[in-house]
């Protein structure tokens, strides 16, 4: 099996990396919409070098997945919302709209596909690179040794005992918990660096519009959009 088969059948481990948008950007670039934040499925397609066919089929299979992961189908009032503000063409009465997030899920679902596994490749590699990277403490030393009994007694044996013991406890339960910690705070680092990343290119945005008004409406509109309002509360936020 290969390396990165892990990726393509477990759910869990794909949560866990879940949040490593970043590779996408190692192996090429992603074609966005001007609002800089969402991709269609043509995009995707592109992005992954299969037909649309191919990304509808993985969305049919692992729908709940990826919208928990920024998946969304735009209709109605919202669709209309969203083509005033991102400038889009389209007389499609539906619109599917993926995250960078929703992308990389893309990537560890796509078996058919180069690019898919190169980026499930650099997903593993960068989690390798996080582990080795975590404490190791080492356990020598653990044990108070100002105390020297003599040797062969009964006191120096229960030392010994009680020296193996808490070496045993801190090698099997303490290092691993610290790697773990280490580990979960590294990609709580990542999800932050991601979110940073997505509030600087919303502000690209404001910062290119020069009616500063209209630019905070705009943002607002997005991230209701992106939170799932209703076109009544699309309607409240309009209005001037």
């Amino acid at each position: 099996m290969a390396v990165d088969a892990v990726l393509l059948e477990s759910p869990t481990m794909r949560a866990t990396v879940s949040g490593r948008v970043e590779v996408l950007d190692r192996v090429k670039a992603l074609a966005f919409l001007p609002d800089g934040v969402h991709v269609t499925t043509d995009a995707v397609a592109r992005y992954f070098g299969v037909g649309e066919t191919v990304i509808k089929a993985v969305v049919h299979d692992h729908r709940q997945e990826l919208v928990g992961n920024g998946y969304q189908v735009l209709t109605g009032g919202e669709l209309g919302y969203f083509k005033q503000l991102s400038g889009i063409q389209s007389r499609a009465r539906s619109l599917a709209l993926f995250t960078r997030r929703t992308v990389l899920n893309v990537a560890m679902l796509l078996r058919d596909s180069e690019t898919a596994r190169q980026v499930r490749c650099y997903l593993l590699d960068l989690e390798q690179q996080a582990r080795r990277e975590a404490v190791d403490n080492p356990v020598d030393g653990v044990v108070d040794s100002r105390f020297h009994y003599p040797e062969g007694s009964v006191d120096a044996a229960v030392a010994t005992v009680a020296e193996r013991a808490v070496r045993s406890v801190i090698g099997t339960s303490v290092v691993p918990l610290l790697n773990a910690l280490a580990v979960e705070v590294s990609r709580n680092g990542r999800k932050i660096d991601a979110m940073a990343d997505r509030v600087d290119r919303l502000e690209r945005v404001v910062l290119d519009d020069g009616e500063k008004e209209i630019a905070r409406r705009r943002l607002r509109l997005l991230r209701a959009i992106d939170d799932g309002a209703t076109a009544d509360e699309l309607d409240e936020l309009v209005q001037p």
